[in-house]
């Protein structure tokens, strides 16, 4: 039997349009000679759906398309399609009213539905709210071919991988004891760097230890600030991966199953990526080319620096939109130096975008005059720095509104944790492109573009923007590192904290000085109401300050060497680029 999988990228709540490309990929799989079709989890309405699964008019609509999508469907050809049933015994025996399911469509009809078991709630994921497991192990026959159904999470729970169960069951072993010839798993898990390796590595290991052939279909593309790999597999019994989808792109793919060896056979393996740097690339390009597309832009705007961040962020709208839809916008003040100009047009010209330039000098002055009588007596500081920020975020602002252009953020996550970023400034946008990338990373990303990104090594990033000290040039002279400690010593301190769960003793125990250590903990606790009032941000770590980000506010804990301490500082305290707000 041929078995297809299909990568597929839906719009969130565009139900006619999924189910055309779930139509689409049937035709492809029958020309393919394939009797069953594979769709992700939740591929006609795309996950996550969110509370759009509360309106009961969107879940009424779902059902009738998957039925005008069963009737629609090529004969001889089985689909599983991701959807949602209603729990009609809700009203009995309690619960949540939706299941998270897949419905099997064959001969022009809904056969059957198989329901999720497990429902993560932990990082970006919430089903609980929506969602009653499923309670039984699923499977089906066809053609004398015995079928597992898993959902997601349900191969997230073998606790020989773990060492330690999450849930009471264990769906992948239960289908093993009824003695299913194959387990397929369809999907929608979001990305972060590394994950591929890991889901390969624990469905190895399920294979393996349950001698049975593993298909994963998983979901592609951008759906706010989760991006969604793909990067669907097969394994054998032996848990060698004999099939592989290309990752951050729609494809499909066909696994054969051979009854004689009761096995699936050698297939399609798509090339992996060299490098961390490649893939963190391509990810972002897919994630904000699909934020674009899915929110109704075409273009994008954003402010160029001469820095580092902007030029990464540049970079990636050319390769995701063209350089005909990019916009640069240069906005000098008095205090930019020669070099960002400089440096931000040969990045323009090495992207081939256009850009405009607006002086800010008389804008500033014109501040400063009717914020004269008011601030008299007081001392040029932190406030009068930060203006200059939020004329550039005014003026980026008023150019998204007139034309229409989608404004991207360039904020990288070492400045989105510490506060090192202005509210109402450099923070305005309608998408935050690197604001879980950081700054080490981007760095890193920058050299990876120029030396290895083309056949040929072509200067796309400056030179000197990677070489020179990072400054945010709101004053003579400033630099990054006048408010913060270098980037490599920042950066690992926050990988430990944020990423890595350790408390101020284990990082100090690490080889970080103490008091870097606690003043970096106690900046980003001082951070948490400007990033609540972010854009959105790409997702491409475990610990994003997105979705899955669920600080309190208004706190008073903050933890420094293992122990408690009050937050002795008023909510005006807090940092922003050197300081305050």
């Amino acid at each position: 039997m041929k078995i297809a999988i299909a990568q597929l990228n839906p719009t969130i709540g565009d139900l006619p349009k999924n189910a055309k490309h779930i139509l689409d990929a049937a035709h492809q799989a029958v020309a393919k000679g394939a009797r069953l079709l594979l769709t992700p989890e939740l591929s006609l309405c795309g996950y996550p759906p969110r509370d759009l699964l509360l309106n009961p008019g969107f879940v009424k609509s779902m059902d009738i398309v998957l039925r005008q999508l069963a009737s629609d469907l090529p004969p001889n050809i089985a689909v599983l399609v991701g959807t949602v049933e209603e729990n009609l015994k809700v009203h009995v025996n309690g619960g949540k009213p939706l299941f998270n399911s897949i419905a099997l469509l064959e001969k022009g009809s809904v056969q059957r539905f198989f329901h999720k078991r497990l429902l993560p709630t932990y990082d970006v994921f919430d089903e609980n709210r929506y969602f009653e497991p499923g309670f039984q192990a699923n499977y089906f026959t066809l053609d004398n071919l015995n079928i597992g159904v898993t959902v997601c999470e349900d191969l997230w729970n073998d606790e020989e991988f773990w060492g330690k169960r999450s849930y009471a069951s264990n769906p992948i072993a239960d289908l093993a004891i009824l003695g299913v010839d194959v387990t397929v798993n369809l999907s929608a898990s979001p990305y972060t760097f590394g994950k591929q390796r890991f889901r390969e590595k624990m469905l190895k290991h399920g294979a393996i230890r349950f001698h049975q052939p593993i298909i994963y279909a998983n979901q592609v593309g951008g759906n706010d600030d989760l991006i969604f790999d793909g990067s669907s597999f097969a394994l054998n019994r032996q848990g060698e991966i004999v099939c592989r989808l290309h990752a951050f792109e729609t494809d499909l793919q066909i696994v054969e199953f051979n009854e004689a060896k009761q096995d699936v056979q050698m297939g399609y393996l798509a090339p992996g990526y060299e490098s961390e740097d490649e893939e963190i690339w391509h990810a972002l390009v897919l994630g904000l080319r699909d934020y674009t597309r899915k929110c109704g832009f075409s273009k994008v705007v954003l402010g160029l620096s001469g820095g580092v961040d902007s030029s990464l962020v540049a970079a990636i709208a050319t390769a995701a939109l063209g350089k005909e839809n990019v916009l640069g916008v240069l906005m000098p003040s008095p205090h930019s130096s020669a070099h960002s100009i400089s440096d931000a047009l040969a990045l323009a010209k090495n992207l081939g975008i256009k850009t405009t330039t607006i002086p800010i000098g008389e804008l500033m002055q014109d501040y400063d005059k009717t914020l004269g009588e008011l601030f008299a007596g007081t001392e040029f500081g932190l406030t009068e720095e930060n203006l200059q920020s939020r004329i550039r975020g005014n003026l980026l602002m008023a150019i998204s509104n007139k034309f229409g252009y989608l404004l991207v953020s360039t904020g990288n996550k070492s400045e989105m944790a510490v506060g090192y970023c202005t509210l109402y400034g450099d923070m305005n946008g309608g998408l935050a492109v690197i604001a879980d990338v950081p700054k080490t990373r981007v760095y890193s990303i920058c050299h990876w573009l120029n030396n290895h990104s083309q056949a040929v090594p072509t200067e796309i990033i400056p030179e000197n923007v990677i070489t020179k000290a990072p400054s945010a040039e709101l004053r003579p002279g400033q630099v990054d590192q006048d408010s913060l400690p270098p980037y490599d010593i920042l950066d690992d301190i926050l990988q430990r904290l944020i990423n890595d769960y350790q408390s101020a003793t284990q990082i100090i125990a690490a080889g970080h000085d103490q008091a870097v250590v606690d003043r970096v903990i106690k900046m980003v606790a001082r951070a948490e109401f400007k990033r609540r009032q972010a854009p959105p941000g790409l997702k491409i770590t475990d610990r994003a300050f997105g979705t899955g980000w669920r600080m309190p506010i208004a706190s008073n804990w903050v933890a420094v060497n293992s122990t408690y301490q009050q937050k002795n500082f008023p909510t005006a305290s807090l940092v922003s680029r050197d300081g305050r707000y």
